[in-house]
């Protein structure tokens, strides 16, 4: 999207932006603004778009409480935690000229998997930092929770920024076992998580029913099973 559109495409992801941020404050909602980087692989592909995005936004948002900036969503193939810290370490402070507390969610290599390399290593001279991890249930198991309690043991901040119930496709049937292993660790260590996604896509990980079409008024009759099983972890 925006790092390969016209400027008046990018006028559109920028308002859409802004209609979420506001609608988000006035509902008393965060809003994550996520730099979504998935085959650009490492996120110093697009590093110069991504100061000139990051800066106007976080100008712009500077006084808005609710705005949390992911600034790499989802490092893969070969790139490694240097080359992610060294991304990161250019952002951060562009972001805090402008909004010196708001937090700030750095992703992590292999799919913003791998806490514990951060934890390892992680970025210092910085305050409101969290460290990224993604995990789709079905997938991601005993190895990657204990990547996550490795980093928290370390003292590094988590936050749950992506996750799915279902297999990383996004499809795939709900693992209910694994599931509820990621949820004992999350209420366990008070963990702050995000799910995807919010859609009618028929696929398992969206949260609505296809049949559904609603834009308000929904019952958990409109909700997917894991629509259902999220729901009920937030109210419980």
């Amino acid at each position: 999207g925006y790092c390969v559109t016209d400027t008046a495409s990018r006028k559109k992801l920028l308002a859409k932006i802004d209609t979420a941020v506001k609608a988000g404050r006035k509902l008393g909602m965060y809003v994550i603004i996520d730099w979504h980087i998935l085959n650009d692989n490492d996120p110093n592909m697009h590093i110069d778009d991504a100061k000139d995005f990051f800066d106007r936004i976080s100008k712009k948002y500077a006084s808005y409480g609710n705005v949390i900036y992911e600034i790499a969503n989802e490092p893969n193939g070969e790139t490694t935690w240097d080359s992610v810290k060294s991304y990161a370490e250019t952002i951060i402070p562009i972001i805090r000229k402008n909004a010196p507390d708001a937090i700030i969610i750095v992703g992590t290599p292999t799919w913003s998997q791998d806490v514990d390399v951060a934890a390892a290593d992680p970025i210092t001279d910085q305050t409101n930092l969290m460290y990224a991890v993604h995990f789709y249930a079905a997938t991601h198991k005993d190895d990657l929770r204990n990547k996550v309690q490795s980093a928290l043991d370390s003292g590094l901040p988590v936050f749950v920024s992506e996750f799915g119930l279902c297999d990383a496709s996004g499809n795939g049937s709900i693992d209910y076992d694994q599931s509820d292993a990621w949820f004992d660790l999350i209420n366990d260590k008070n963990l702050s998580y995000a799910a995807w996604n919010i859609s009618n896509k028929a696929e398992t990980s969206s949260l609505f029913d296809s049949s559904c079409t609603k834009k308000s008024g929904f019952t958990d009759d409109d909700l997917s099973d894991s629509g259902r099983y999220i729901k009920e972890k937030i109210e419980s």
